[in-house]
């Protein structure tokens, strides 16, 4: 009727799509004309509580947790390094977890999924698993997949792929917050246009997280570029938002590109990307960074710890976090966390 949604209408909605009580065209309709008009901010809220209604939420036993939520349709012109994050992190001594899918539209692009499949970590957990895996100190990390924590959201992959344009929900999938500690959580994503640098804020709050860190990383994604400043977001508890600056020359980074690049031997005559490929390209990469050779995904891996630890007060300043990061890959510790397996 040409009126924005009340909360509790836009949840109903939402409950009905995941409950599979609408006709995918009535789906898509409803997804769409809200995309198309903007999302108010009880639209957006009573979409993300039907979500959340459906999501499976883990506690770990951890007094914090690092929640790494980087975009589900994953990169298409990088080498993603944010797979590799959350054992860096844990080597650090904060355990972190990241979540996703193998593929989603509309990017299409390289999921941590196909990349920690690529270097052999089972992406397919249990909650029972991803809880042992992160209360134990010698690993402390781990990833969980929505086909896992929300079957009836990742049953949409197909209505998403004709639908083609994005809607709320690449937003909101991110912000389920599938895996929560005892104590805090904390969020850290990524985001590409400067609007949704409050959204992103405004709805971790809304969702229960104890803190945000909100990144204009590369693609969208939790690490930003190596060769520029950029402007983010956060908040503590009920702090409000504030502005951040994440500038590389202050983890002693210098490059002359964003990210490590799809190699070109990897790209397709139509300027696709072979996806398999790229993946195993990625997870070896990630592998030799731990394994503490230098390059832009050693870069990436070192600048990404490093704002996760200022961020939550593990450290005071971005250099001294880098440092930790940089002794937690050269040492071996880091590979250790990535590679070992529950007794």
């Amino acid at each position: 009727m040409s009126k924005n949604l009340s909360r509790e209408d836009a949840r109903a909605a939402m409950q009905a799509i995941l409950a599979g009580q609408t006709a995918p065209v009535q789906a898509a309709i409803f997804l769409i004309a809200l995309r198309m008009k903007r999302e108010t901010e009880a639209e957006t809220r009573g979409v993300f509580e039907a979500i959340r209604s459906r999501t499976l939420t883990i506690t770990a036993p951890v007094d914090e947790l690092v929640d790494l939520a980087d975009p589900y349709n994953g990169y298409v012109r990088h080498v993603p390094a944010a797979p590799f994050l959350p054992a860096v992190l844990a080597a650090c001594g904060l355990p972190a977890v990241s979540h996703g899918l193998r593929t989603v539209a509309p990017k299409y692009g390289i999921t941590h999924h196909m990349v920690l499949a690529a270097a052999g970590i089972d992406v397919g957990l249990s909650p029972d698993q991803v809880s042992a895996r992160l209360a134990d100190p010698r690993i402390g990390w781990s990833y969980v997949d929505q086909r896992v924590f929300c079957p009836a959201l990742h049953r949409l992959i197909d209505l998403r792929r004709l639908m083609v344009k994005r809607t709320c929900i690449t937003t909101l999938e991110t912000m389920t917050g599938p895996v929560r500690a005892r104590g805090k959580t904390h969020l850290v994503t990524g985001f590409v246009h400067k609007e949704y640098a409050t959204i992103y804020t405004d709805m971790a709050r809304y969702a229960g997280f104890a803190s945000a860190l909100i990144v204009r990383g590369v693609e969208g994604g939790v690490i930003p570029p190596l060769n520029k400043a950029v402007v983010g977001n956060s908040f503590h508890g009920t702090n409000p938002d504030a502005a951040i600056t994440f500038d590389p020359e202050q983890v002693d980074v210098r490059a002359e590109q964003r990210a490590a690049p799809v190699p070109a031997t990897i790209v397709n005559d139509d300027r696709s990307i072979d996806s398999t490929a790229v993946a195993a390209f990625a997870a070896t990469a990630g592998i030799r960074a731990l394994e503490g050779a230098p390059g832009l995904t050693r870069d990436s891996l070192v600048y990404g710890t490093a704002l996760c630890l200022v961020h939550t007060a593990r450290h005071g300043t971005y250099r001294a976090a880098a440092n930790a990061a940089r002794d937690a890959i050269d040492s071996g510790r880091a590979l250790q966390h990535f590679r070992r397996q529950p007794d």
